[in-house]
């Protein structure tokens, strides 16, 4: 920029009008380029975080004594939904019926999960939960239980609060991806079943979500059984001494008996993430 300056002092010094002013225009179009290219280089610097979406304000309620069950696509019209009769104790006992049953292929979209949630959403097999928000999850928001390797679940938007343990339960077998997602004071995230009778391979896939302190972990798999969990676009919030847990490795076992935790934090075979894939704020 100094020697920019010169150059257009040299000019000014010029007899002649129009030189004048050719090399006025000169030097603002060079200071306008390095201005632009400046706030260029500051804003990749600092790769602002995504603004997390706003709560919705839910449109109703409507109390649910029997589990509602779904194929094709349920649009909740951003509906508060909440247990009552045997599904309205709001315990954490494991084993409760859910508000929503979803058949292999169901798309559940635009839902508020209200107090007390039983035992929240369960996937039979592939499903899509589009838009949906738990404002206190019960036992666990959402469970998905597949027998397929093939099975894939998506959780896309939406958000979660005050889990005791668990947000989602990963029971079965297949894909699960969670993007878009928010999550606060909660257990773990997303945990794959560290003691069903029935085990498998379960691939996770976490990215773009804000997750506010205080939590345990984000994601939970058992290493025996070939579980791998991928991490990207993850921001922490109100966490700066970092106890909260983005991948925890455990061995699992078919058995009932409590998983042994074999270790945390990413290894390229299992839990899959670097350092930059992580932000606190």
């Amino acid at each position: 920029m100094k020697k920019r300056a010169a150059l257009h002092g040299s000019h000014a010094r010029r007899s002649g009008r129009r030189r004048m002013i050719a090399a006025s225009a000169t030097a603002l179009a060079v200071t306008g380029a390095a201005l632009t290219t400046g706030l260029l280089v500051q804003s990749a610097g600092a790769a602002p975080a995504a603004a997390a979406a706003a709560w919705p304000t839910p449109s109703g309620s409507q109390a649910v004594s029997a589990t509602i069950k779904v194929s094709g696509t349920y649009d909740g019209k951003l509906k508060r939904f909440y247990g009552s009769g045997d599904l309205g104790d709001g315990g954490q006992d494991e084993g409760q019926d859910p508000i929503f049953e979803l058949a292999d292929g169901a798309v559940l979209k635009n839902v508020v999960v209200g107090s007390p949630a039983a035992d929240g959403i369960h996937c039979k097999g592939s499903c899509t939960i589009q838009n949906v928000w738990w404002e206190d999850v019960g036992e666990d928001a959402a469970s998905f239980k597949g027998t397929s390797s093939g099975a894939t679940y998506k959780v896309t938007g939406g958000g979660a609060r005050k889990a005791d343990d668990k947000v989602f339960q990963f029971n079965g077998a297949g894909t699960l991806t969670i993007s878009g997602f928010q999550v606060s004071d909660f257990g773990k995230l997303v945990r794959s079943c560290g003691n069903c009778s029935k085990q498998y391979k379960r691939t996770i896939a976490v990215s773009d979500v804000d997750v506010t302190a205080p939590g345990k972990a984000l994601v939970g798999i058992n290493t025996n059984y070939g579980d791998t969990a991928t991490l990207k676009s993850v921001r922490i919030h109100g966490d700066s001494s970092k106890k909260i847990k983005p991948c925890v490795r455990y061995t699992g076992n078919d058995d009932g008996d409590e998983p042994t935790e074999t270790g945390s934090g990413p290894d390229g075979t299992y839990c899959k993430y670097s350092s930059s894939d992580i932000s606190y704020n």
